[in-house]
Order: structure tokens, then C-alpha cells, then sequence
């Protein structure tokens, strides 16, 4: 045996025991007569003892260095008590040695194997491999295998089934670009990765297997941003004769028991609900931070007859006048106010933002003071709940700008400026009723918020069917989706949608979105003649596993939960992909490189 216990198992109770560890050196402490190792493995770490009773194995002993593998043979002796080491799940005890052997030795190390140790990610990514040797890699890693091991066990108690779909599909461009494969055997022809299995599962639910699951990986050649892989992991599941009430309860018991299994969590069951609008009104955004209160509210009937020239003109041009309460905010500077809040809302479009502070006292302090009664103040303070000691601030201008603007400055303050939300307070939400269609200005033509398999509202349908999609004013935009988000601490962590189950009404959704049958034909057949037989109702979701497990952890990286993740330009640093192909592997897949122009 390599090894008869890892190096965080002994304790006390073993004391008397020969044991066989193995691991890799920490760090050595020479005291010339006597030499300490710490022996590490991704279990804990072990203190090792060489001392003069064995001058031989003391002797080779000091020859090792920092990130040898070692394997030890020795005695566990209790520590005198006031030798005990608290930080260490083996501090009560520590490993006489009789015999090691060293499996390996370490070349100078790039970056010490330290938690401590700060190290830039260049390094971190380029060395990931030892960068997964420190204590903080490992545990996330563990935390992402006890989450997920989770929900596999929660979905095999509900009677899913996990099944594999392809890897190597058929490209359907429709949202993000696909990295293709050429084919060697078909000239000309590629395959795709999948930005997701959603035809295949759906293909599953026609076949009758009417529960499945797949821990999937997606693959989506997106622009460049900070935070995004171009490849990433969903739990990707589907279920026939279901509707979101059923979806809703299943993907929250998997969050439950995914929780509790990577980080101890408590999960509260059912997730709040609420629609799309409510969220808009409200919150100014579609994935709402529900950890605080700091509500936005709507003022346009309050602010219709004031003085004040900014709120008259937007209002006069179609726009909308919202508020929010800033807690304490009396007490915030004028730079804090002027400058610092409208630093954040300025990305979003907003030009400026108006605020009352409400002293101590209860009077009115700000420079749209003069243009307001103090009836009207007294009106808009009311509605907004603001206290003596608060602060109002107000943005006017297109809804779009006003709500984004607002859900900006809104997460600033309670997650940042103030510190209302706590990073192990979880808590999710479910937003409903999302728009079916959006109008795409530069195509000149209606396209899917969701995915076109989405079914829609039926309370919407005979609208949608009455509908011209030629025209941009036919009112499409009040169609509402059948889809679904799940929104974990103001991050959406998962979308779903009931699907269509009908011929006519898959052809009409491809109608409204302008595909023409040809290219129905071309991208999708295989799936549109699959419908005609026999199609049961079905509906599903797919959380992401990479953002799930890095909100768990508190990280706001997903590449630290990922084991060999690419940098914020999709790049291997580690393995240098992508890199340059053998002319001889192009030649027999029939491609040219050409110069890029600049």
C-alpha cells in the first residue's frame, strides 16, 4: 500500500500506530538534531518527525525540499499538550519517522504553494497545476463535486434519467456564435458544439423518456468578457406532462440538497415569484438582488405639476420619473451624492441624478428643494417611506434609461455603499412571465427573448396568431413567454421555459420570427418532423454550475471553481490553446488560412 491514511485522518485516538502516509512537502524546519516536515495531501496536512534516533533517515531527510513527494513510514506519537497545534486537524499528533522514500522531486517552484502567497492570475493560470495544490483550489473543487453530486442524487430519487447527447451537432444559428468542427470525411461540412442540448432533450421528451438530466458541457464563441468561458457546465433537464410549477420544484429541491452539500446552507423552499413587469417596476432590472428592500418607486403622477423644469420636459417627451430612498443618506457629502452615485448610473445612460436629503429634524435640504411645495415633498416622502435622516433620489428620463440607471445605483448601495447583503445569505427568486419577442432594429424584424422553441402565454396565443410581424407597431412586444429565470442574489443562475408541443404554433413563432421555410428546413428539420409525431407538453431549465458553485463559495471569479479555466481572452495559458494546426491536418480537412486584414 502507497499509503494507510491521508494526512488530515490521525488523531490522538492513534497514537502507538505505525502508519504509511504520502503526500508532498508543505515546508521543513531544520533544527539540525531534529527536523519537522509538514507532509500534505488535499485531505490536511501531517507533521513529520526526523530526529537523531534514526541518523540515517535524518540525514536523507534534510535533503528534501518544498513540493517533493514523499512517502513516509513511521510511529504517531501524542504531542505534549503544549506542543498541540489548534489550526491543524492533526494538531494533537505528529509522525515519528522510520523510512520514507521520495517518489519525486520538485524543479524551483514558479510560486510558493502557500494560501497566503499572492500570486497573479497569469501565473496562477499558466502554473495551474500547482495553483491546484493550494488549500483554497482544492476546496472549491470539493465543494463543486459535493453540489453537484447532489443534485444527481436528488434527480435519481425523482426517477430522471441521465442521458448523454452529442458533442458533434448541427449547427443552429440562432443567439451566440458556434465553434465548428470541420469534417475530414465531408468536405465542406462542419459540426457545431453545442451552445446547449436544447433540441436533443427535447428530441428525448418525443422519444418518451419523460425525466431527463445531463450535467452538460456548452460551448458558445462569444465577444471577449471578463467573466465568461467559452466553455461552461449546466444542469441541463427536462420533463413531459409537466408545467413550470412542476420545473419550479424540482430544480428548488436540487438547489436545497446542492447547497446544503457544498457549503451547509439552509435553503428555504418554495423561491418567491414574481413576473417580469413586477420586477421591472420595482427593481428597474430582471434579476432583482432580493437580499434588501431599497424598492424603486414610480412618481410620474406626483411630479406632473412640479415646478421643477428637468421632471416637466421628460415627462412631456414620454419618459417616467423614479425614486429611491438612500438609508442614512442625510449624513452622505455632496460628492458622495453628486458625483460618486452618478459615476454608477452614468454607464446605463443617465445624465444626472436629483436628491433631497430629509435632516434629523424632518426639513428638506437639496437644490430641487425651491422648485417643489412642501406638500408635494411631504407627498413623494410618503409613498416612498423615507425617514428622517434618509436621502431621495430621483432619475428622469426614458424608462429603459431610468430603470437600469436606478437597479445600478440600487446593488451599489446595498451591496457595496452600505453593506445590506450578506455574502452567505442565499437568496433565490423565480422571474416569470418575460416578453416572448423583441424587436431587433438593425435586422428590421422580431426575434426571440428566450429560444424560438419557447411556447408563449395562452392567454396570449390568439393574439400572437392574429399578429403581421412584418410591422414593428403589431404589438408583439406584449406577448408574454412561457419562460422562466432563476435569480440567485441579483445574478441569473438559470433559464427554462415550458415548450411547444404543437406544430402550428412552432410554425407561427418561426413565422413571427422571420425564418423562411427554406431555412426552417435547413436548421431545424430534423426537429419540426419529429413534432408531427406525437409530442408530449414538456418544459425545462438549465441552471449554470460554474456561476451556482462561485456564488456558494462567495468567489466572483467562476474560474476559480473551474479546474482548468481559460483567462478573460479564451486563452489555455497553461496549454496554449488555441494554437497553430499542422498545414497537413488543414490540407485534409480542405481549409486555407488567409492573413487577417487589419
Amino acid at each position: 500500500m502507497k499509503r494507510t491514511h491521508t494526512c488530515g485522518e490521525l488523531r490522538k485516538t492513534d497514537a502507538g500506530k505505525t502508519v504509511t502516509l504520502a503526500g508532498w512537502v508543505q515546508n521543513r524546519r531544520d533544527h539540525g538534531s531534529l527536523m519537522f516536515i509538514d507532509l500534505r495531501d488535499r485531505y490536511g496536512l501531517t507533521q513529520i518527525v526526523f530526529d537523531t534516533e534514526k541518523p540515517d533517515v535524518l540525514k536523507l531527510g534534510q535533503e528534501v525540499r518544498a513540493e517533493w513527494v514523499l512517502q513516509v513510514t513511521g510511529t504517531v506519537l501524542a504531542r505534549p499538550d503544549d506542543m498541540v497545534n489548534p489550526k491543524m486537524s492533526t494538531g494533537e499528533i505528529e509522525v515519528a519517522v522510520e523510512s520514507f522514500t521520495v517518489f519525486s522531486k520538485s524543479a524551483a517552484l514558479p510560486f510558493e504553494i502557500d494560501e497566503h502567497a499572492k500570486v497573479g492570475e497569469e501565473a496562477r493560470l499558466t502554473y495551474r497545476y500547482l495553483d491546484m495544490r493550494r488549500p483554497t483550489i482544492q476546496h472549491n473543487l470539493a465543494a463543486r463535486h459535493r453540489f453537484v453530486q447532489a443534485i444527481r442524487n436528488t434527480l435519481d430519487k425523482l426517477v430522471f434519467m441521465e442521458i448523454e447527447t452529442p458533442i458533434l451537432a448541427k449547427s443552429t444559428p440562432e443567439g451566440a456564435r458556434d465553434y465548428l468542427v470541420p469534417s475530414r470525411i465531408h468536405w465542406g461540412h462542419y459540426y457545431a458544439l453545442p451552445q446547449s442540448p436544447q433540441l436533443f432533450k427535447q428530441l428525448c421528451m418525443i422519444g418518451g423518456c419523460d425525466r431527463y438530466y445531463q450535467i452538460a458541457r456548452c460551448f458558445r464563441d462569444e465577444d471577449l468578457r471578463a467573466d465568461r468561458q467559452p466553455e461552461f457546465t449546466q444542469l441541463d433537464m427536462e420533463m413531459s406532462f409537466a408545467d413550470e410549477d412542476d420545473v419550479f420544484a424540482v430544480a428548488e429541491a436540487c438547489m436545497q440538497a446542492a447547497f446544503k452539500a457544498g457549503c451547509g446552507a439552509d435553503i428555504a423552499l418554495p423561491f418567491p415569484r414574481m413576473t417580469y413587469d413586477q420586477a421591472m417596476e420595482k427593481y428597474g432590472c430582471d434579476k432583482p438582488d432580493i437580499r434588501f428592500g431599497l424598492e424603486l418607486f414610480d412618481l410620474c403622477d406626483l411630479v406632473s405639476d412640479v415646478d421643477f423644469k428637468v421632471f416637466r420636459s421628460v415627462l412631456s417627451a414620454g419618459g417616467i420619473v423614479k425614486g429611491i430612498v438612500i438609508p442614512g443618506g442625510d449624513s452622505f457629502s455632496r460628492k458622495e451624492l453628486d458625483v460618486e452615485l452618478l459615476e454608477i448610473a452614468k454607464p446605463y445612460g443617465a445624465k444626472g441624478l436629483a436628491w433631497i436629503k430629509i435632516t434629523p429634524e424632518g426639513e428638506y435640504t437639496g437644490a430641487p428643494v425651491k422648485f417643489f411645495t412642501k406638500e408635494q415633498i411631504d407627498a413623494i416622502r410618503e409613498r416612498m417611506g423615507a425617514k428622517p435622516g434618509d436621502a431621495m433620489a430621483f432619475s428622469a428620463d426614458k424608462r429603459k434609461v431610468v430603470n437600469a440607471s436606478l437597479a445600478a445605483v440600487r446593488n451599489y448601495l446595498g451591496q457595496t455603499k452600505l453593506g445590506l447583503a450578506k455574502p452567505d445569505d442565499f437568496k433565490f427568486l423565480w422571474v416569470t412571465d418575460f416578453p416572448a419577442f423583441e424587436w431587433d432594429a438593425e435586422e428590421k424584424r422580431w426575434v426571440s427573448a428566450h429560444h424560438p422553441f419557447t411556447s408563449v402565454n395562452p392567454e396570449d396565443v390568439d393574439f400572437m396568431m392574429a399578429a403581421d410581424p412584418s410591422k414593428e407597431d403589431c404589438g408583439l412586444e406584449k406577448v408574454r413567454s412561457a419562460a422562466y429565470d432563476m435569480v440567485l442574489n441579483g445574478t441569473e443562475v438559470a433559464s427554462g421555459s415550458v415548450r411547444i408541443h404543437d406544430a402550428a404554433l412552432q410554425n407561427k413563432v418561426f413565422q413571427v420570427l422571420s425564418i423562411e421555410e427554406s431555412q426552417i428546413k435547413e436548421r431545424f428539420g430534423f426537429f419540426t418532423e419529429a413534432l408531427r409525431y406525437g409530442t408530449p407538453p414538456h418544459a425545462g431549465i438549465a441552471p449554470g454550475i460554474d456561476r451556482l458553485v462561485a456564488l456558494m463559495i462567495g468567489t466572483d471569479s467562476i474560474r476559480e471553481v473551474i479546474a482548468f479555466p481559460k483567462n478573460a481572452r479564451a486563452v489555455d495559458l497553461m496549454s496554449g490553446a488555441p494554437g497553430d494546426v499542422d498545414a497537413k491536418q488543414l490540407k485534409e480537412l480542405g481549409i486555407k488560412n488567409e492573413e487577417k486584414k487589419a
